[in-house]
């Protein structure tokens, strides 16, 4: 029905996470009906993201340059590293405004099930930057592939005679116990605290 190139425009959108056949239509006509400069800008900075960010050589997580503005950053706690599954997980962090480390991105998980295993993982890189860390932070998921992680790193980081703790799970504010799945009742369990604390 419609033509091959707007076609091939909507198979292309559909690839993104959680865009369907429907949301990919609606953004195909929104960038058909965008102005050309517009689209030129749309489209190069498509073809430039590939090329100019690259993963940090220190932590893995985003940058345009040689080191990430967090790497770069002397303020920064450099004695502190807090070990995420991906970049989006340092966003998240810092959108807190109470982390004052360094990061480490492994990009991934472990998962036996989707043929990911520790050396798939941006491991070494963590192993090279301990010397003067007193503190590594494990804070990935709290989902069966991201416990896995979190219980080989902790392996791996008290061999090496590192200071490891994990980042605390348990119900969000405002959940009803009835909704709250196995795991997240574990966990919640396992991190109780008095509560004068």
């Amino acid at each position: 029905m419609y033509p091959e190139l707007f076609n091939q425009l909507k198979e292309k959108l559909e690839r993104l996470p959680g865009v369907g056949k429907k949301t990919a239509e609606r953004y195909a006509f929104a960038i058909l009906g965008m102005d050309e400069e517009d689209v030129k800008d749309f489209s190069d900075i498509l073809s430039r993201i590939k090329s100019d960010i690259k993963p940090c050589p220190g932590c893995g997580f985003l940058s345009e340059k040689h080191m990430c503005p967090i790497c770069d950053d002397d303020t920064r706690d450099h004695s502190v590293i807090m070990v995420v599954s991906y970049a989006q997980d340092v966003v998240a962090i810092e959108k807190t405004n109470t982390y004052h480390g360094m990061y480490h991105v492994l990009n991934g998980v472990i998962s036996s099930s989707k043929g990911i295993y520790p050396d798939d993982l941006n491991i070494d890189t963590l192993l090279k930057r301990l010397d003067g860390v007193k503190e590594v932070i494990i804070a990935t998921s709290p989902t069966i592939d991201g416990e896995t992680t979190a219980l080989y790193l902790d392996k791996l980081l008290s061999s090496k005679n590192i200071y490891s703790t994990r980042l605390a799970h348990g119900l969000p504010m405002g959940a009803s116990l009835d909704y709250a799945d196995e795991m997240t009742l574990i966990k919640a369990m396992e991190n109780r605290r008095h509560q004068g604390e």
